[in-house]
């Protein structure tokens, strides 16, 4: 079992920097593939980042690329997201995932293990 806690969402103005983190609880944490995923009201969650159990491969949605980094300490069983130049569209509660495999995937249904949420909310 894995249990994860995101923290470090918040209300911020666009423009604004923001970072999340995931703690992860459980012996698998590295060697699983961690996601992020956010979910806006009335809007399916959609995938935000991923990155593999050594942190090498990451994988970005489009939207996010070149603002968003995710990056990980297995050391500290954390995983995190940079967000810089936040937008309004940005606005979500955004999500921690683990697989139970080492190779990250852009799909919410290859996830097993989910936290309970941490709202961001950027204003304009």
């Amino acid at each position: 079992q894995v249990q994860l806690v995101e923290s470090g969402g918040g209300l911020v103005q666009a423009g604004d920097p923001l970072r999340l983190s995931c703690a992860a609880s459980g012996r698998s944490f590295s060697s699983s593939a961690m996601g992020w995923f956010r979910q806006a009201p009335e809007k399916e969650r959609e995938f935000v980042a991923a990155i593999s159990s050594s942190g090498l491969t990451k994988y970005y949605v489009d939207s996010v690329k070149g603002r968003f980094t995710i990056s990980r300490d297995n050391a500290k069983n954390t995983v995190y997201l940079q967000m810089n130049s936040l937008k309004p569209e940005d606005t979500a509660v955004y999500y921690c995932a683990a697989r139970s495999a080492r190779i990250p995937t852009m799909s919410r249904n290859d996830y097993d293990y989910w936290g309970q949420g941490t709202q961001v909310t950027v204003s304009s």
